[in-house]
């Protein structure tokens, strides 16, 4: 098991899905984890998701990443809690459909709100980061969950929007490590195929033949469990591998090789 103990770490996203399943994977290698969820509706899914951690171990902020301030007062927040941040995990997104045949409202919509909430509200945490990290001396690692259409576009045209939108973080986690890596700032990218979560289920019902259809399509014939991403950001969180920073992590079961 990978330890953390002595190491503070943002994690975005943390009340379902990958977030959550990371978040109790951090929470038992013995970080200190500060849990962000979006409002006091779904606060719940990040304590259940931490529940096993003692409570000087654990801390929860709300921020609407549709609001620049809230971005702002989550990473202070985060900070002011133990005076440390170590690692940076940006796991939360939205997605919003809104293809080329939809209307101007949806399409622009659809652009408006995903570049902000998957692209600017990141970035700006990421600023806030790498100038903690350089202000202090010693370094720091930011993990971005990206997604495989960042690589490949989605196979769904009606996903533009999300699939341009986490090609920009990603290229912007890239441009953090090429930038910093003299200084000790650790930059990595892990980009899921078809992952076990709610959002996932709800594209595969969409598609024709359902989710069989789609588990049919993969490798390895099943989808990527969430705690495999929890895991693999546990050990990118833990230093272990310096010089994979700049790197971008494929999990897909060998279904999309480059």
């Amino acid at each position: 098991m990978i330890d953390l103990h002595g190491k503070t770490i943002l994690l975005t996203g943390a009340s379902s899905g990958i977030g959550a399943a990371t978040a109790a994977v951090l929470g038992e290698a013995g970080a200190a984890v500060v849990g962000h969820h979006l409002g006091p509706s779904d606060r719940t899914g990040a304590e259940n998701a931490l529940a096993s951690v003692a409570a000087d171990r654990k801390h929860f902020v709300a921020a609407d990443f549709a609001d620049n301030a809230g971005v702002d007062r989550l990473w202070a927040e985060a900070v002011a809690w133990r005076g440390e941040v170590d690692v940076v995990v940006l796991n939360a997104a939205k997605l919003l459909w809104g293809g080329i045949d939809d209307d101007d409202e949806t399409w622009d919509r659809s652009w408006s709100a995903q570049l902000q909430v998957n692209v600017t509200a990141p970035a700006r945490l990421m600023r806030h980061a790498v100038r903690f990290w350089r202000g202090r001396g010693s370094g720091g690692v930011l993990i971005t969950l990206s997604s495989w259409n960042a690589q490949r576009g989605s196979t769904n045209p009606a996903q533009i929007a999300y699939a341009a939108s986490k090609a920009a973080i990603k290229a912007a986690a890239q441009t953090v490590a090429r930038g910093y890596a003299r200084e000790g700032i650790l930059s990595y990218v892990i980009t899921p195929g078809i992952v076990r979560t709610r959002m996932s289920e709800e594209f595969a019902a969409l598609q024709p033949g359902g989710e069989a259809a789609v588990t049919a399509s993969l490798a390895m014939g099943e989808w990527v469990p969430p705690r495999e991403i929890g895991h693999t950001v546990a050990f990118l969180a833990s230093g272990l591998a310096r010089h994979l920073t700049g790197a971008t992590l494929d999990m897909n079961g060998a279904t999309y090789v480059r």
